[in-house]
């Protein structure tokens, strides 16, 4: 048993920790200037894809050890933050911004900077949508093996957040300030601080549509993907 966590528990080091490390300014500088931005791109993918894919794996081999009994209003909260979830991962994927890969040119020293569409939620939705699912799972799940690839995920998607929000600090320098004051890294923080509107109409039917299909997906697949049934009854 103990075999079968520590080959988890290494797996998502290696995904959570070669994330950091390839991301790192020193370290992703040195490989830019050896290998080239394709090439670095390049190995980046297929180092996470690697990692994901053993830790996957190993997470599915992981025997089922009670850790701690979820609370239980866990699993209503998984249900509320699975939609916000779900649209935040299917937005960042429909619109690039200058957190998002290769988004440094989104933005210059002379740019007024105004955040539209899910970027008024958060200017980090792909990872608030990986974050909010981690912490979904988290709240649902009090296994061994759930601890460890969920407190990973959250643990990356948190860091991976603030990791960007000082690379583009250093890299952009005081056209930084425009973004850190207008957008949030948790989830309408800035709206309700009054930092920034809520721009409904900027995050379009597509995403919002493209969200609930997700959830809704998830919802009758769960099954077959992790082996539990969230809707019991149906005849699938």
């Amino acid at each position: 048993m103990m075999m079968e966590l520590g080959d988890l528990a290494a797996a998502t080091a290696l995904f959570v920790g070669g994330h950091f490390a390839l991301s790192s300014l020193p370290l992703r500088g040195a490989i830019l200037a050896r290998l080239g931005e394709g090439a670095f791109r390049g190995l980046y993918s297929l180092t996470a894809a690697a990692a994901f894919a053993w830790m996957i794996l190993s997470y599915g081999a992981a025997p089922h050890i009670p850790v701690y009994q979820p609370p239980e209003f866990g699993r209503w909260l998984a249900a509320g933050l699975m939609p916000l979830a779900c649209l935040c991962l299917v937005a960042s994927f429909l619109g690039r911004n200058v957190t998002s890969v290769g988004g440094e040119g989104k933005l210059d020293s002379s740019d007024i900077y105004s955040p539209r569409g899910v970027y008024t939620i958060t200017r980090h939705p792909m990872l608030t949508g990986t974050a909010l699912w981690a912490l979904a799972h988290l709240a649902s799940n009090g296994d061994a093996a759930s601890i460890i690839l969920f407190s990973g995920i959250l643990i990356l998607s948190v860091g991976g957040a603030a990791h960007i929000d000082y690379r583009r600090a250093q890299l952009l320098g005081p056209a930084w300030g425009a973004v850190a004051l207008t957008t949030s890294a948790i989830p309408f923080l800035a709206v309700a601080q009054r930092r920034c509107r809520l721009d409904l109409v900027g995050i379009g039917l597509v995403p919002v549509a493209g969200g609930l299909a997700l959830y809704l997906a998830l919802l009758l697949g769960h099954r077959y993907l992790a082996g539990v049934p969230l809707i019991h009854g149906l005849p699938f």
